[in-house]
């Protein structure tokens, strides 16, 4: 069977709430192999909540449908404080990317909490902004960024990643609406063990599964790269 941009392979599936240090409490979604522990885990940071970005963004989605079976791979996806999905919605409301840094740690206390091995912060859009500005925990072993604007997100902040240490990797799509490639190698250069990778022909949005499997493949090379490439069929 050709894996298609509506596959869902088997994974075990857990409702999950999160609580932030602020008191309020998020929903989400941690999908684990169907066999076997992980070998790391996805901590998802989804798009802007204030532009449609939701725990089921579609890459996000697409990953939790894929990546526990075909990689061995934990999907943690939750709904930043006011967001709302299928899954329900958080409460509070959207914070411009700042009350949001307690909702990155309750996810990462979460993954610690649970023994959830190995987490990376897997940030699209506003999502990567709270990486980088937020991501800063011991527990994390690196960030992979998807379409990063880098408009929140501030030299200072990348500097801040420089003096971290962990892996960075930016996805950076040719036709993205706010960062393109040269110009992301630019602003990234601050980082040195940061890795640009630019996506011909792809966009912000990375719709098309030929994009999906892109981005998915890049993932799984760093977090569990046995499991490179990803089979296109099961």
């Amino acid at each position: 069977m050709e894996i298609r941009a509506s596959t869902v392979l088997p994974a075990v599936r857990q409702d999950i709430e999160l609580h932030t240090a602020d008191g309020l409490t998020l929903v989400g979604e941690l999908a684990l192999p169907p066999e076997g522990k992980p070998v790391a885990t996805l901590v998802c940071l989804h798009p802007l909540p204030t532009a449609e970005g939701m725990m089921d963004s579609h890459v996000l989605r697409k990953a939790a449908n894929r990546l526990p079976a075909l990689a061995g791979v934990a999907v943690l996806r939750f709904n930043t404080r006011g967001t709302e999905s299928a899954r329900g919605r958080s409460e509070g409301a959207f914070e411009e990317g700042e009350g949001e840094r307690f909702d990155v740690a309750a996810a990462l206390e979460y993954t610690e909490f649970h023994d959830l091995p190995n987490p990376w912060l897997l940030g699209w859009s506003f999502g990567t902004e709270l990486a980088l500005k937020w991501g800063h925990d011991p527990l994390v072993q690196g960030a992979i960024l998807l379409s990063p604007p880098l408009r929140r997100a501030t030299d200072e902040d990348l500097d801040a990643w420089a003096a971290f240490g962990r892996p960075l990797v930016a996805l950076v799509p040719e036709h993205d609406d706010f960062l393109r490639p040269q110009e992301a190698r630019e602003r990234f250069s601050r980082v040195p063990q940061a890795e640009v990778v630019a996506v011909d022909n792809a966009k912000h949005l990375w719709v098309g599964e030929p994009y999906v499997r892109i981005v998915l493949n890049e993932i799984v090379e760093r977090v569990n790269p046995a499991a490179h490439p990803l089979p296109t069929d099961v």
